[in-house]
């Protein structure tokens, strides 16, 4: 029997539904497949050239593929799967998921799963319309605070910086379009501007959560009303998921939000290459995506499931409401030595909040640590 032994990462919607396709793939191919499990920091920071040492199908993330290329980790999938079916899948891409994996012209990754910072709230709490503005979210949370109920952000380290990216794209200045250059000065200072400013008027609690722990707040307390970005978990907006659904909806102004989510790879030291890329071709396939994929849990990269009835049914809206959000989703920079920048420019923004430095030394901090990734990679 051929046997291969997967790596994803420890929340439900990253694991059940690979764990829930093992059975019913054996029984259709004799093919017996594994998947094991990572934190969510070590899946955003750990070097995927490491995990392609002992695991034959990875779950990564986007930035990661400049790394793959550099170290020949991953296998190039376009050279095993023939065009009209890739092409279908690159149609299928639920916003830019799919050619978020596109690098120096190769496909090394499949999107499995597709995620984008998105606002959150508890629609049992949410009284008026949504924030359409960066401003109109700071006046929110300065409304509500002191009444018991809070406006809330995840700004744990990693996600500082991808709030960072998200803003600054918002504001008309994609981090990383310029070559060498992070962002504009005047952008980038407003971005972090904004961040302190959620920080000031948000929940006590957001510098120490991230997205996960956000959500599990949200949805059994009762002080925490809305979000304007957090990573998308359609799990929340399922009934019984978790003691009160939370419901999401596209991050004001709708554009700029940077995309997450997360890819299908195969390890260049797989011994059964073919296997691996036909269970990933199936894992990803329509078919799949809107069923079992969904049905365990799954936040689909392929879009018919985005646009799927019963999809949207099970999960309240979920994909119907942030789809606009996805679609215009930005990019992260994904040359080898991103990953290095994203996770040491998080500490720098948060220590910024914690410690109440200025923003000019930070903006300076955050310059000097991408043009230093650019030139490792």
């Amino acid at each position: 029997m051929i046997k291969l032994r997967g790596i994803t990462w420890d929340h439900p919607r990253g694991y059940q539904p690979l764990a829930a396709s093992e059975k019913p793939y054996e029984e259709l191919t004799g093919i017996q497949i594994t998947w094991e499990v990572r934190s969510l920091r070590e899946f955003g920071d750990t070097p995927i050239d490491k995990l392609a040492e002992t695991f034959d199908l990875l779950i990564v993330d986007h930035p990661h593929v400049g790394l793959a290329h550099a170290t020949g980790c991953l296998v190039p999938l376009d050279e095993h799967i023939v065009p009209d079916i890739l092409d279908a899948l690159a149609e299928q891409s639920a916003g830019p998921s799919h050619q978020s994996y596109f690098y120096e012209g190769h496909q090394w990754v499949l999107a499995n799963d597709a995620a984008m910072q998105a606002g959150a709230y508890r629609a049992d709490l949410m009284n008026g319309p949504f924030p359409n503005t960066w401003d109109e979210v700071i006046a929110l949370g300065q409304r509500l605070k002191g009444s018991g109920r809070w406006i809330g952000v995840p700004l744990v380290p990693t996600d500082c910086i991808c709030c960072f990216l998200s803003l600054c794209a918002s504001l008309g200045d994609p981090p990383g379009s310029g070559d060498e250059l992070l962002t504009d000065d005047a952008v980038g200072r407003h971005a972090l501007e904004l961040i302190t400013a959620f920080a000031e008027v948000g929940h006590p609690d957001s510098l120490s959560w991230n997205p996960i722990k956000m959500l599990d707040h949200m949805s059994s307390a009762d002080d925490l009303v809305y979000c304007p970005l957090t990573f998308t978990y359609t799990n929340y907006s399922r009934d019984g998921y978790a003691p009160k659904r939370v419901n999401f909806t596209n991050v004001p102004g709708v554009r700029g939000s940077i995309l997450g989510g997360a890819g299908y790879s195969i390890s260049s030291k797989c011994q059964h290459i073919k296997q691996a890329v036909d269970y990933g071709v199936w894992l990803c396939s329509a078919d799949i995506q809107r069923t079992l994929y969904v049905e365990e849990g799954g936040q689909p990269g392929n879009a018919v499931a985005w646009h799927d009835d019963y999809a949207n049914e099970i999960t309240h809206n979920f994909f119907r409401d942030t789809w606009d959000t996805l679609n215009q989703a930005y990019v992260r920079p994904r040359h080898n030595g991103y990953h290095v920048f994203q996770e040491q420019s998080g500490h720098v923004i948060h220590n910024m909040l914690r410690d109440g430095s200025s923003i000019e030394d930070c903006l300076t901090k955050l310059k000097t640590l991408y043009v230093e990734s650019k030139r490792s990679s």
